[in-house]
């Protein structure tokens, strides 16, 4: 069964039928600064959905990033109005007339989506979503996904699947784990579009700025975090994701084993001595 990705472009008053004429190559436009990657989605004509070409674009991205040692924070941004409405509604209505109704396909872009999230996650950096716009179905699973988020007071959110008779149950496992299950719950059983305030207040975003400013509020954040030791950061970040949805005990055992390694870390004697010292840290990165 193919579960709620769906672009939620039709509630919105937009051509559902439309979809991107942009060739995969310029479906993401990357641009480094201080330390600092920043993904634009560009495919503005289908409102940044996620299509089958942009989920392997974005992909190619994060793998090329893992070994990108300048690129220290991602920060994942969109152009125009919507930072991502969900997949293509075209692309997968289309797969309906397919000879198995579409359920190879389906299965394919499902199981891709999935890897894609999953890559972001397993990232060693952090990645911070910058949202201006919408950001709905699996539009806003790639904003719980993130790391961290920054969202414009514009922003809008939703998992709008129920409207659609196709229940949101893939974006619900990034928006579940980012906020309170009766919140989370509560967007997939209405399919309401939920205000940057609201997000901010569920959990799903870290804080809201005015209109506009959401990219380099990011950009700001992610310069403050690429300061600190990379080789730090990556075990935090692993940890984290680890020991979140564990049992206490075993919780605490893997952390505890963590700040055992982290302390076996060059930077982390660095960083102490830089501490008692009251001086800069001059970190290795590993």
């Amino acid at each position: 069964m193919v579960e709620c990705h769906f672009a939620f472009a039709s509630a919105l008053g937009h051509d559902v039928s439309m979809t991107s004429a942009v060739p995969p190559a310029t479906l993401v436009r990357r641009t480094l600064a201080e330390g600092v990657a920043t993904l634009t989605l560009q495919s503005v004509a289908n409102r940044n959905a996620l299509s089958l070409a942009m989920i392997e674009t974005l992909q190619g991205e994060i793998d090329r990033l893992r070994t990108d040692r300048d690129a220290r924070v991602v920060v994942l941004a969109a152009d125009g109005p919507a930072f991502s409405a969900g997949h293509d509604l075209k692309e997968l209505l289309a797969h309906q007339n397919d000879a198995d109704k579409g359920e190879a396909f389906y299965s394919e872009e499902m199981t891709r989506c999935s890897t894609l999230m999953e890559a972001i996650i397993a990232l060693r950096k952090p990645v911070i979503a910058a949202v201006e716009g919408v950001a709905t179905a699996a539009g806003c699973q790639l904003v719980a996904t993130c790391d961290l988020a920054i969202a414009g007071d514009k922003a809008r959110f939703a998992l709008p699947g129920v409207a659609t008779g196709l229940f949101c149950s893939t974006p619900l496992v990034a928006v579940a784990r980012a906020i309170p299950r009766k919140r989370a719950m509560e967007m997939a059983l209405t399919g309401d579009l939920y205000s940057a305030a609201d997000a901010e207040r569920f959990g799903l975003v870290n804080r809201v700025v005015p209109a506009g400013q959401a990219v380099a509020e990011a950009q700001k954040l992610a310069a403050a975090i690429s300061r600190r030791s990379m080789a730090t950061l990556a075990l935090g970040k692993r940890t984290f994701y680890q020991q979140i949805e564990k049992p206490l005990a075993t919780a605490y055992a893997l952390a505890g084993q963590a700040m055992v390694d982290n302390l076996a870390f060059p930077d982390a004697a660095e960083g102490i001595a830089a501490f008692v010292e009251k001086r800069a840290p001059k970190w290795e990165d590993k």
